[in-house]
């Protein structure tokens, strides 16, 4: 339809000061605001059958129901996972009994004296075997604390999969707000005659898109709460209040030949290939002593001895491109942070200049709908290139053998 100047001119007054006595002055500018960046306050989370309350913008406070309910931090996810979880309790009695394998192989050999030792397969038995039971029990003991490290890398996993999807609940929140704000403002332009029907069509879309995704958001948050549980070896169902305080953001402080140093001298599958090579060598030294170093089993001994050798140095090759790996992928998640960190800033700004153009009769409903949903994407980007990096920081550091 096709309006004279001064009814243009009219339509754009009167439909700024229908905002602003409907919504209040700023109120959708105001909802471009994507929040702090910074740590926010703990939050109650449980795995229920009961969702997340669903209401736009509303608080996560303690209610007199959740005050009982355990603080959890990082450090505690970490202290609670290497008290119950199963795994590392499985390692640490395969070390008991490695240990208790040890002393008893070690008491029989004890009584074989040297002048016992007249056959290449007595001076096996005693010596090759005592060997084997020992490398067995420093490997067992390394791998309760290589196992240790893991559980705490995992417990790190499960922790910032939580935080995040607490974060993303949230933003899916404010989403619901803003297309919320959006349907009042079209409502109240259809109700003056100033928009038409299919402007409130469009934000009832949105509202109902944005609905949608905070179902889903409430059921993932419920799914990372029962992983993290199982995890830590607790209820399924237990409630916790998370202290979301550990978010890594900084860069990475080590260069890449320093983080392979340190996992080569770490890695238990390198201890374990050098432990071997030891083994091998022991037995080109009884096979030389007590026949010969010419025969068959000499030369099958060497050989041996040569395939330890090849052994390590693959390990060792292994252990190096995991660390590179690690590392490349953890300075791209950084730098991924920065980048959706602009876009998100972008899109929120953008956001706001749309809301403008609209109360000033200069957008349609659509274009700001479009403009909600690009800044929640943005929103969403975000918090997922910090996710990335926090869960890049976990593999690194199970690179390195941590």
């Amino acid at each position: 339809m096709n309006f004279p100047y001064s009814k243009k001119k009219w339509m754009s007054i009167s439909l700024a000061a229908l905002l602003t006595t409907a919504l209040g002055a700023g109120t959708l500018t105001a909802s471009a605001n994507t929040g702090s960046d910074h740590t926010k306050a703990p939050t109650t989370v449980q795995a229920s059958t009961d969702k997340v309350a669903a209401e736009a913008g509303k608080d996560n406070t303690t209610t007199s129901d959740t005050a009982a309910t355990d603080e959890l931090t990082l450090e505690k996810a970490i202290e609670q996972a290497l008290k119950t979880n199963v795994t590392l309790q499985n390692a640490i009695l395969d070390a008991k009994n490695a240990d208790i394998n040890d002393s008893i192989i070690y008491r029989s050999t004890a009584q074989m004296t040297a002048d016992m030792l007249e056959s290449l397969d007595a001076a096996q038995a005693k010596y090759v075997r005592s060997a084997q039971s020992e490398m067995t029990k420093k490997l067992n003991a390394l791998a309760v604390k290589t196992t240790e490290g893991k559980i705490k890398l995992g417990a790190q996993d499960a922790y910032y999969k939580l935080i995040f999807a607490q974060d993303d609940l949230n933003l899916k929140k404010q989403s619901l707000a803003r297309a919320e704000a959006q349907l009042k403002v079209a409502k109240a332009a259809f109700g003056v005659g100033t928009n038409a029907k299919t402007d409130v069509l469009e934000a009832e879309m949105g509202v109902a898109g944005a609905k949608a995704q905070l179902t889903s958001a409430e059921n993932n948050l419920e799914i990372a709460v029962m992983n993290l549980n199982d995890f830590l070896g607790v209820d399924l169902q237990k409630e916790w209040k998370v202290v979301s305080a550990n978010k890594q953001m900084a860069p990475i402080s080590i260069t890449m030949k320093e983080a392979e140093n340190q996992a080569l001298s770490k890695r238990l599958e390198i201890t374990k290939a050098e432990e071997e090579l030891k083994l091998a060598e022991l037995n080109v030294k009884l096979i030389a002593e007590y026949t010969a170093a010419s025969t068959l089993s000499g030369q099958q001994a060497r050989n041996n001895v040569e395939k330890s050798k090849l052994a390590i140095d693959e390990a060792k090759r292994t252990v190096s491109k995991d660390v590179a790996q690690a590392y490349l992928n953890l300075n791209a998640a950084r730098e991924a942070i920065d980048f959706q960190k602009a876009a998100k800033d972008s899109a929120a700004e953008s956001y706001r200049l749309k809301n403008l153009r609209y109360e000033n009769g200069l957008a349609t409903t659509l274009e700001v709908i479009q403009s909600e949903e690009a800044l929640s994407t943005r929103e969403n980007e975000y918090q997922k290139a910090i996710l990335s990096y926090n869960l890049a920081v976990v593999n690194f550091e199970n690179a390195l053998g941590n």
